[in-house]
């Protein structure tokens, strides 16, 4: 659960900072959305207890890229991104098959 949190906050912070506070050569956006959202994913689904549980935490993850994409329009030079939020569905997702895929979920 800790590392959960820490990934989680590590998360909003790196997204809700402006663009300029963050290196010039960074890791393509969306690529990077994907990681951190299957990543968190993976995270969660060793939490969840059941399959409702699972569904539920995987659920919150996506309603969290949402929210943090909203909150994107107050900080300077960021914006609400449609791509961002299918990179981080698509990553959600593919953390989801994997897991299913191994039998934890």
């Amino acid at each position: 659960m800790t590392m959960l949190i820490a990934g989680g906050a590590a998360l909003v912070a790196g997204c809700l900072v402006p663009n300029r506070w963050l290196p010039a050569t960074m890791p393509n956006d969306k690529l990077m959305h994907f990681a951190a959202f299957g990543g968190l994913a993976l995270l969660a689904l060793r939490v969840a207890r059941d399959r409702h549980d699972a569904m539920l935490w995987l659920a919150g993850l996506l309603v969290a890229g949402w929210l943090i994409e909203c909150l994107q329009k107050l900080v300077p030079d960021r914006n609400f991104s449609w791509p961002d939020m299918a990179a981080n569905a698509a990553g959600i997702a593919a953390a989801a098959l994997c897991a299913a895929a191994f039998g934890a979920i």
